[in-house]
């Protein structure tokens, strides 16, 4: 009787804990994609175990209007639409804090034919690497990770 129990508690909160999952199909029935709303790159530093703080971007409007920001930090965007995507990049210290004098933004357009298939999570990096880089050039990619590692 107490093994049954046992049994029952544990079958209930694993299916209670799936159901907290994100669904991976999340969005193609809505035919959205998800862009991160915030998103900071960094890169480790060769041989030093340290890691380099580079610069982050932070979608500020959609077509100028403020983006509507999910709990989770994302924003739905409709495919096979053009847009136009308002950022504002900023560099960090070495600490990671932020360099306020490097504030800099910058606009984005999207053409129908980059979002085609819903349900795909995407990322706005600063730059496309993480260090020796200046100024904000926005660069699109489905990797949480700079698009080119810093040699």
């Amino acid at each position: 009787m107490m093994l049954r129990a046992v049994a029952t508690l544990l079958f209930l909160f694993t299916l209670t804990g799936c159901q907290n999952l994100p669904d991976r199909l999340e969005g193609i029935a809505g035919n959205v994609i998800l862009l991160k709303a915030h998103h900071c790159l960094e890169e480790p530093v060769d041989n030093v175990n340290r890691i380099h703080f580079g610069p982050c971007l932070k979608v500020t409007d959609i077509n100028g209007q403020p983006p509507a920001v999910r709990d989770d930090d994302f924003i739905e965007l409709p495919i096979k639409q053009a847009m136009i995507i308002g950022t504002s990049c900023v560099y960090r210290h070495a600490d990671g804090t932020p360099i306020p004098a490097t504030v800099e933004t910058v606009n984005v357009e999207i053409g129908p034919d980059t979002f085609t298939t819903g349900g795909q999570r995407w990322y706005l990096h600063a730059h496309k690497q993480a260090r020796r880089v200046i100024g904000c050039k926005p660069t699109l990619s489905r990797s949480v990770n700079p698009s080119e590692r810093t040699n």
